[in-house]
């Protein structure tokens, strides 16, 4: 997203010229080749030995699975071909008659720009519920995987849905799309936890302009391998992309760069048992990051990981991963890269700064096929159920 907000990268989009929107917030949102960090930029010497700077990244030599382990904020860094991983983790309260938190628990917040942890949630560009507003994307596609809680969706094809618990929607933005994604707090007697990843992988430039294209991947769909150790200690492997072993992971949308057999990509999520011994098999001509994020005590290739940190791992080696004394996950981001130039401006990621400024005049004259939603935030019934209704009227249910 660069150093510009959303809001304040879609405000110059909405209120200015093309080129004044990208010419006035330009260095301030990051308007240039993406902020991800560039593989082989600087080659370690394989006698390196583990080095840690001042910023507690530690890097190790060649002979070692683990090239890097660096602490990850909000978002988390990625790599080619991916734009940006984000874990929303959320512990809101009970709803009101709205669906959003209480008018009290509002108070002292930012609203429209509330990124701030308080009382354990955030309402980011939520109004009255929490979420994300409508919001247009050109370029690349977004990979929602929404372990617990609920998100509403709906967009500028007329699609819209209901999903969490398991499930994962992956959306192809392509020449663009517009959608909202909310977070409806449907239960008014306890807690309404949230959690979930949302992931941007590229597309490459032969298909940044393709039509939109909206998927959903129920719960039941998606693939589990359990592999147990020598000592009964299991790993649990839930595969959204990618394969391992004889499990598949369901197709992804047909211009993903993940749709190509040779793209390698895996988007997948590991739980080890306390103590569990379990090793992630080589994937040679990838870039490929374990990130962390529950428990603590893990260990890979023998370093032991601090809690919230990414590992970047050379995919031509196997990596071993012990669990700790208490259980423990982590995503695994892999793919090889797409290798072309990203420039990006806020909803748009693209290959030049021309593409850009032709991606802010298109949407503000066509807004991507406009917004057909009584408002800019729209959620369902309270009583609605997981569901999906595709712009031709589709209408599916998980099993």
């Amino acid at each position: 997203m660069g150093r510009l907000s959303r809001r304040q990268a879609l405000k110059a989009v909405a209120v200015t010229g093309a080129a004044g929107a990208v010419g006035a917030a330009g260095a301030a949102a990051g308007y240039l080749p993406s902020a991800r960090k560039q593989e082989g930029s600087a080659p370690m010497d394989a006698t390196q030995a583990k080095t840690t700077t001042a910023k507690g990244t530690t890097t190790t030599s060649k002979t070692d699975a683990v090239v890097e382990v660096t602490p990850q904020g909000f978002p988390w860094q990625t790599s080619d071909p991916f734009l940006f991983c984000v874990h929303h983790d959320d512990h809101y309260p009970a709803g009101n008659e709205q669906m959003g938190p209480p008018a009290a628990s509002l108070a002292g917040r930012n609203l429209g720009e509330d990124f701030v942890v308080k009382d354990g949630w955030r309402m980011y560009h939520g109004q009255t519920v929490p979420g994300f507003p409508q919001h247009p994307h050109r370029g690349f596609e977004t990979v929602t995987v929404v372990r617990r809680g609920l998100l509403d969706h709906s967009d500028s094809m007329g699609a819209t849905a209901r999903y969490g618990g398991g499930d994962v929607q992956w959306l192809t933005a392509g020449g663009g799309i517009v959608h909202a994604e909310m977070f409806p707090l449907v239960d008014r007697e306890r807690d309404n936890p949230l959690e979930l990843f949302q992931i941007w992988l590229n597309l490459p430039r032969a298909d940044k302009m393709v039509a939109p294209y909206f998927s959903m991947l129920w719960n039941n769909q998606i693939p589990r391998k359990v592999v147990t150790d020598s000592a009964g200690r299991s790993a649990t492997l839930t595969l959204t992309a990618g394969r391992y072993a004889d499990v598949v992971a369901p197709t992804p949308p047909p211009n993903s760069w993940a749709s190509r057999a040779a793209s390698d990509v895996a988007i997948w999520t590991i739980k080890l048992d306390p103590d569990a011994h379990w090793s992630l098999p080589p994937a040679p001509g990838t870039n490929r990051s374990l990130y962390f994020f529950r428990g603590n005590g893990l260990h890979v290739d023998g370093h032991l990981i601090p809690a919230n940190h990414r590992v970047s791992l050379r995919p031509e080696l196997a990596a071993a991963l012990v669990g700790g004394p208490e259980e423990t996950e982590m995503l695994l981001l892999q793919g090889r890269p797409i290798g072309e130039p990203v420039v990006n401006y806020g909803p748009f990621v693209m290959n030049t700064r021309g593409e850009i400024q032709q991606a802010i005049a298109d949407y503000q004259r066509t807004q991507f096929g406009g917004w057909p939603w009584p408002s800019d935030d729209p959620v369902h019934a309270r009583t609605e159920g997981r569901f999906a209704r595709h712009a031709d009227g589709r209408v599916e249910r998980p099993v």
